[in-house]
């Protein structure tokens, strides 16, 4: 059965070990460099492919070799590329600081990512899977891809959605229609407040108010905190040494969806979601340390 579709920006992350982050005026060195495809929701169905969900995925890369190197990564990985446009141009490009406690800051290079019309998208093949997974796109080079975003809601049976700040800085009246669709809901405390402009708990009784089931707050170091229409719970997170948190929300949400898809209570979700960020985070970049279904005794 095909059970979920990403949809979201492509990129290929290119990350740099740094001494420090420096501010503004301030200089730091960089100790190396690492090349890895990326995209937030195209890292969550990584993860889901590697936890053995039929994924596929919705999104635009150019004409250039970082289009190769990305597509093959989904192919390698089991992903269906067969809904990803071809245009002419750049392919998205994420560069990424990290430094040695594992903060990161990140300039995007959103290249085609933000040009996906509605029309590009065949909607008859993206029907067949049960829920499509949403990512932010940067928005720099206009709007076509969050207006695709915006329709394709209504077009399954569950959605779930990670705004990223890019989406919570536009604010919550143009995310409205992306929201009140959505079944799953899966901000970081700082997205869903900046949105909604309230506390967290307040926030997400606004988000069931608006038609959303459930709401996964992210919290970092504190786990997650997780509301529904008959459940509220806090989960704690795994202790685990941190090398890299590139991807870490991103593989929480592979692990929350599959909790999900499998019919998992929302607080055995959470516990999935704080595993496969667990692990995330013990490496470098957002998919090397994601787990196969075979590495995890837990699920």
């Amino acid at each position: 059965m095909n059970e979920v579709v990403g949809f979201g920006a492509l990129n290929l992350d290119k990350i740099y070990s740094v001494d420090k982050i420096p501010s503004a005026d301030e200089e730091g060195f960089v100790k190396d460099v690492k090349l890895y495809p990326g995209g937030s929701a195209a890292n969550t169905i990584v993860g889901l492919a590697r936890l053995k969900v039929k994924t596929a995925y919705i999104g635009k890369v150019g004409s250039d070799e970082e289009a190769r190197i990305l597509l093959e990564d989904f192919e390698k990985e089991g992903v269906d590329t067969g809904l990803i446009t071809r245009g002419e141009g750049r392919s998205g490009n994420a560069m990424i600081f990290v430094d040695d406690a594992g903060n990161r800051a990140i300039l995007v290079d959103p290249g085609v990512n933000d040009t996906l019309r509605y029309d590009e998208i065949n909607i008859e093949e993206a029907r067949k899977y049960k829920l499509v997974h949403l990512t932010s796109f940067i928005c720099k080079n206009g709007l076509d891809s969050l207006e695709s975003q915006k329709r394709i809601v209504e077009e399954f049976e569950y959605v779930s959605f990670d705004p990223g700040m890019p989406y919570a800085e536009r604010g919550l009246q143009d995310m409205k229609r992306i929201i009140e669709n959505t079944t799953i809901f899966l901000p970081s405390r700082q997205e869903i407040e900046i949105l909604f402009g309230v506390d967290y708990r307040d926030a997400a009784e606004e988000c069931l108010n608006i038609g959303v089931d459930i709401i996964a707050v992210k919290l970092g170091a504190k786990g997650c905190w997780i509301k529904s229409r008959n459940k509220e719970v806090q989960v704690k997170p795994f202790s685990v040494k941190v090398v890299d948190t590139t991807g870490a929300g991103d593989a929480f949400n592979a692990g929350f969806i599959y909790g999900f898809l499998r019919g998992k209570d929302v607080e055995e979700c959470g516990k999935l979601g704080n595993l496969i960020a667990s692990h995330c985070i013990q490496k470098f970049g957002a998919r090397e340390g994601l787990p196969k279904l075979s590495e995890i005794d837990k699920l």
